[in-house]
């Protein structure tokens, strides 16, 4: 009986073993949110003097490339934003043409699945 046990365990070391590394693997190749490179919307005005009004955001929830993208990607989506993510320092950086209310900004990191902080 006791081999039977020894089998048992052995086979599901080898399947906790294969899914790790399966998991690991794809998040070596897409990031740690799964989804493969996302990419990044081009703002075609980059001029900081035309952005009169600034604020940083903390955000909290990014733990790689790809969710900074999405964080920019959300930000940069709303019309007069111009946004710039850090992921090390886990900030947010945002340029504005107009006044945009922070709730506003804060709605849609929200919606990108992210907690910003002011």
């Amino acid at each position: 009986m006791g081999s039977v046990a020894t089998a048992v365990l052995t086979a599901l070391l080898v399947i906790v073993v294969v899914i790790s590394v399966k998991s690991y693997s794809k998040k070596l190749t897409s990031g740690c949110c799964g989804d493969g490179d996302v990419p990044k919307l081009r703002k075609v005005d980059k001029n900081p003097d035309h952005y009169s009004y600034h604020v940083v955001l903390e955000i909290e929830g990014m733990t790689c490339q790809n969710c900074a993208k999405r964080v920019e990607n959300a930000l940069n989506a709303i019309d007069g934003v111009w946004a710039e993510v850090d992921l090390k320092q886990k900030r947010a950086k945002v340029r504005q043409k107009e006044q945009i209310p922070v709730e506003k900004l804060c709605a849609a990191v929200e919606k990108a699945g992210y907690h910003p902080k002011i």
